[in-house]
């Protein structure tokens, strides 16, 4: 059996979110392992799970990263993510479009979490519900593609509004597709101008370098 396949749990969405002081409870545990947490969201296919893949690759020996995988079916993404290299944990929504707190308090017991430094939540594909959730995290990132139009902050201007960060990805296929990426970061930082942005192509690797080094700074509680 996969190894990925034997840490995966199946979690079914409930109308049960959890108490307020589960989630108070779960800032502090991992606060007291000093792990950062950051909730990476975007549409289906933007490329998350390839951004996450190149980034535990390159801080491989620099850092314990740990990611929580959601989909709403199968365990695809977090045998990849084992693969390069994390500790994983599959929760399967099985329908529902975006995780909850109760998920990634449940997630957390199955990972080692004394021996992690940075800690990702794959959230679902969805420029929407995510938007909407507290998990317990540190930061929240979108990643937008240059595959999926220049009109994703304008059309879903709360995801830009709650993220801290923006991740424009795919920037190797900008000479096939039309897409303005200063019209994207304009469109973005109108809505929140506090929005720090990185611009990378996982297939070229260009922009990785700068991603990784602040995310050891980010890590390191500096960012």
């Amino acid at each position: 059996m996969n190894p990925a396949t034997r840490r995966c749990r199946l979690y079914k969405l409930t109308n049960e979110s959890g108490h307020p002081s589960g989630l108070i409870m779960q800032f502090q545990s991992l606060a007291t392992h000093g792990i950062r947490t950051i909730n990476v969201m975007s549409s289906p296919g933007a490329g998350k799970t390839t951004l996450l893949e190149r980034t535990i690759a390159r801080l491989r020996g620099e850092m314990a990263i740990g990611v929580i995988e959601g989909d709403i079916e199968t365990s695809a993404d977090a045998e990849r993510i084992e693969t390069a290299g994390a500790e994983t944990v599959q929760i399967n929504t099985r329908g529902a479009c975006h995780l909850e707190a109760h998920m990634i308090r449940a997630a957390l017991k199955e990972l080692d979490i004394a021996h992690i430094n940075l800690l990702f939540i794959e959230n679902i594909g969805n420029l929407v519900c995510p938007s909407e959730w507290d998990l317990g995290e540190d930061l929240r990132a979108v990643v937008v593609s240059t595959t999926e139009g220049d009109d994703k902050p304008a059309k879903y201007p709360q995801m830009f509004a709650v993220s801290q960060v923006m991740i424009v990805n795919k920037l190797d296929l900008l000479p096939y597709v039309d897409y303005d990426v200063e019209k994207v970061k304009r469109q973005a930082l109108a809505i929140n101008p506090q929005l720090r942005i990185f611009q990378v192509s996982c297939r070229t690797g260009e922009g990785l370098d700068a991603w990784c080094e602040w995310l050891v700074t980010f890590a390191n509680g500096k960012s």
